[in-house]
């Protein structure tokens, strides 16, 4: 089944007259381009944007042709509709405005916001079940924990995601970090 275009343009006439000409419509499909941190930061900059989404095979490409800014995908892989793509996208987008999470400085530290993934979480107690919080992020020393923290990143980085390090903003301390872990395996 695919989706007619006579719902897609009605309802983006509707938007244009109550909201304007959004600065990007997106499209979700498979054959997109892949979803990234980068356009989610792009798009959440934005005045306003619309999501449009389909269901089983799609859309009447008349509506990729005419309504669509740009195609995005989420992964390789097909789902019933685009409509959970349609929320990933909303939240990876969202959480980037302004004001959005209480803590503007924890979404710029976040996995992905400098390229690498982020380093280990850990809480209270500081030991369960045999397995301790590193003595590091005990220690109360700013300095060692927030090394500590970028070491951990950069290693879990190159470890599952090593293709991000090849555009992720490194300086000369992380590729001293980077060489070492390296050496070590």
């Amino acid at each position: 089944m695919v989706m007619k275009p006579e719902p897609f343009f009605a309802a983006m006439d509707g938007i244009r007259e109550r909201r304007g000409v959004p600065a990007a419509v997106v499209l979700t499909t498979p054959d997109g381009a892949r979803f990234t941190h980068r356009d989610a930061a792009r798009l959440s900059a934005l005045p306003h944007v619309v999501l449009l989404c389909g269901r089983y095979e799609g859309v009447d490409d008349r509506v990729r042709q005419q309504l669509a800014t740009e195609e995005r995908s989420i992964g390789d892989y097909v789902l019933s509709g685009g409509e959970l793509p349609a929320l990933v996208m909303l939240d990876a987008i969202a959480r980037l405005v302004p004001g959005v999470v209480g803590d503007d400085a924890s979404v710029a530290r976040d996995t992905f916001a400098q390229g690498t993934l982020d380093f280990p979480q850990f809480t209270r107690p500081a030991s369960f079940r045999g397995a301790d919080v590193p003595a590091v992020l005990l220690s109360g020393h700013h300095a060692a924990i927030a090394r500590w923290r970028r070491r951990e990143a950069l290693a879990r980085t190159l470890e599952r995601r090593p293709d991000l390090l090849e555009s992720a903003s490194l300086d000369d301390d992380d590729r001293e970090i980077l060489d070492a872990l390296k050496k070590r395996v």
